[in-house]
């Protein structure tokens, strides 16, 4: 029986949260005809709702996070830590 205790970050879980919102966004901008990538990093840069779509209700959906956190979990997830 293996006694070894499992450590989970905080940032583990918000993170998957912030993916499954980011994912979501993309998929919705993706349909809709737009550059996604463009789109998010037009968002991200001035924080301006109007780069993101209402279909699927991403605009409010992408709301929901905090930019700081975004641009955090984005550079984990990008140097793998």
């Amino acid at each position: 029986m293996d006694n070894a205790t499992a450590i989970f970050s905080i940032h583990d879980k918000k993170d998957y949260e912030i993916h499954e919102i980011v994912q979501q966004v993309y998929d919705a901008l993706k349909e809709k005809g737009y550059n996604p990538v463009n789109q998010l990093v037009g968002y991200i840069l001035s924080e301006d709702p109007t780069y993101i779509t209402t279909y699927k209700n991403a605009r409010a959906l992408i709301r929901k996070v905090d930019r700081d956190d975004l641009l955090q979990a984005m550079l984990r997830s990008y140097l793998n830590v």
